[in-house]
């Protein structure tokens, strides 16, 4: 009997996570991006004519995810306001986060809206227009059950959940590289598909800790009452997402940079940061 129960509580707990998670261009391009911008994508060569065909990986909740077979999120709802001030249809293509790069690199899609970190390594293979900054935060049991304190020390010797090809598994392996060379106890760094999975893991036990993005890590604690509870203070807080576009593509950037700043004169982008409940400390323009 005691197993059943314990089957059932497990069910409830994956049930509960399921439906949580079903959270560079230069600055430059933007305040030549005014009202009298060019909302447009007259000219510029497309994928398939008249629609703007993105790529998505929709494994990282509150960005973009899957609900009930329809694509979600923050970055689902930005790309359709920039559709609308570009006049424009949309194609979505959701495919997984490793195949983004190639897919635009290989003319398969027009860009990449999927909450992509800004990084040298991208940098040079894409070019980016940024739209949010955004951090991270260390995500324990309620209770905090093994008494990590933050990304410090103490996460040294323990399991640390983390999203496979995000810039949390990078983070994740280079507390492991210090913790090793200061003889500290290596970090398991487990990673997993999905946002969805690391939180499920960290629920069950299989790790210690989760390192989620802090609005990731909102959404978490809203939805799963009394599971998570967040330790230490959050970190590296200034790490910038953007829409990518193939090198070189300047008339695209500048069209996507035009439809971003009337979203933020008219109220719209700090509208959806609100909707889904984002820190105020994530917007590029305030």
């Amino acid at each position: 009997m005691k197993d059943n129960i314990c089957n059932i509580g497990e069910l409830k707990m994956n049930n509960i996570l399921r439906s949580l998670l079903l959270v560079a261009m230069p600055l430059s391009v933007f305040a030549a991006s005014g009202p009298a911008a060019a909302q447009t994508l007259d000219g510029v060569e497309l994928v398939e004519s008249g629609k703007l065909t993105y790529g998505v990986a929709a494994s990282f909740a509150p960005f973009e995810y899957v609900n009930e077979g329809e694509l979600t999120g923050f970055d689902i709802d930005f790309i359709q306001a920039i559709s609308e001030k570009l006049e424009i249809e949309l194609l979505a293509m959701n495919m997984e986060f490793k195949g983004l790069i190639p897919a635009l690199q290989g003319g398969r899609i027009d860009i990449i809206n999927s909450a992509m970190y800004i990084n040298p390594t991208r940098s040079e293979q894409v070019d980016f227009v940024p739209y949010l900054k955004i951090g991270n935060n260390v995500l324990v049991q309620a209770g905090n059950p093994k008494g990590i304190t933050g990304r410090d020390d103490s996460i040294c010797g323990m399991t640390i959940a983390v999203t496979l090809g995000g810039i949390s598994e990078s983070q994740a392996r280079a507390d492991n590289d210090r913790c090793v060379a200061a003889g500290l106890g290596e970090v398991k760094v487990l990673t997993l598909p999905t946002a969805q999975d690391s939180a499920l893991s960290l629920s069950q036990g299989r790790a210690d800790a989760n390192y989620e993005s802090t609005p990731g890590a909102v959404m978490a604690l809203e939805k799963t009452d009394g599971i998570f509870e967040i330790a230490g203070e959050p970190f590296e807080m200034n790490t910038q997402i953007g829409i990518a576009t193939p090198k070189g593509s300047t008339e695209l950037q500048a069209a996507l940079a035009a439809a971003i700043q009337a979203l933020v004169d008219d109220g719209s982008y700090k509208a959806l940061i609100t909707k889904w409940k984002f820190p105020e400390s994530v917007s590029l323009f305030d």
